[in-house]
């Protein structure tokens, strides 16, 4: 029996890890009384005492509770964006190239950030195989459902009487500094920060990011392009489907509820439109932490995921 701490379990990421995890006859998941999850030594306890903790919390207090473990059977998988870029911390994405093995057998785990997620997908093969140059200066948009704002925003959305402005779409991270930025750049070896616009719009959760390029930016064709995401994504949560679309339209919720991720290719030759499509809550958080706990504890990869 796996046991199991959720440092920040009351936030949405904590609770959607904790729903999924209580059912799980392998794992034994450690509580502590609600008047002690802000002491520091309950919670110390609570951490070294675990095979697994997750920390989904702020970004200073992942760092205080990491300082807070020194069992070295522990394994931490941080969903916070404190650690994505450090050399100390393994970046779990499994689907990148060889990522997984590391995956499994490290201590310190950073979750991927969920704009992040849907972009380094996109874009580490392609610079990988040389398709798209370190130097490209990209842009991407990435539309989001509003659970990824946490409960502050859901309330904001679910209010009552919600404020108008809420019911269209908002650009957000306008001073293009968002946190996810640094380990979009770092996981696909990009030497140019992207121009980066996301969206935040009245749809509970899910996730649609598309990233454009042109004829100048790659040398290469849309068919190549095709054959390295179905080659690249061959296991894992990751997959690609040929032009997919709904009659036309894709929508940025065509995922809620699920834990993989759709790659897809649609423009034309001449102007190359990627997409991917996934969970903000699901592979952009809580479904990723458990894919990279599964692999730490030898279990199926998709174990208590839906797929």
């Amino acid at each position: 029996m796996t046991k199991v701490f959720i440092d920040g379990s009351s936030g949405t990421t904590g609770l959607r890890i904790y729903d999924r995890l209580k059912e799980r006859e392998d794992i034994e998941l450690i509580s502590l009384p609600e008047e002690f999850r802000k002491d520091p030594s309950a919670r110390a306890d609570a951490l070294n005492s675990a095979d697994v903790a997750f920390l989904c919390l702020p970004d200073d207090a992942a760092r205080e509770s990491a300082a807070l473990v020194t069992n070295q059977n522990t394994v931490v998988i941080d969903t916070s964006t404190a650690h994505r870029t450090s050399e100390d911390w393994t970046y779990g994405f499994p689907e990148l190239r060889a990522q997984r093995e590391k995956v499994r057998k490290a201590k310190r785990i950073a979750n991927p950030g969920c704009h992040a997620t849907g972009f380094i997908a996109l874009i580490a093969p392609l610079v990988e195989k040389r398709v798209i140059s370190k130097k490209a200066v990209l842009s991407c948009f990435s539309l989001t459902g509003y659970s990824g704002g946490g409960k502050s925003m859901i309330a904001s959305y679910e209010a009552a009487v919600p404020d108008p402005l809420l019911k269209a779409p908002r650009l957000y991270g306008l001073a293009q500094g968002h946190k996810h930025i640094p380990e979009m750049m770092k996981y696909t070896g990009l030497e140019n920060t992207p121009a980066f616009c996301p969206v935040v719009a009245d749809f509970y959760s899910g996730m649609e990011v598309i990233v454009t390029i042109t004829r100048a930016q790659t040398m290469t064709t849309v068919a190549e392009i095709e054959e390295i995401y179905r080659n690249y994504y061959s296991k894992g949560l990751v997959h690609y489907a040929d032009r997919a679309s709904e009659d036309g339209f894709m929508s940025a919720a065509a995922f809620s509820g699920r834990d993989d991720m759709q790659i897809t290719v649609q423009g034309s030759e001449d102007r190359i439109v990627l997409v991917s499509r996934f969970d903000n809550l699901g592979k952009g958080a809580s479904g990723a932490a458990i894919q990279n706990m599964n692999l730490v504890l030898g279990a199926s990869e998709t174990k208590g995921l839906t797929v």
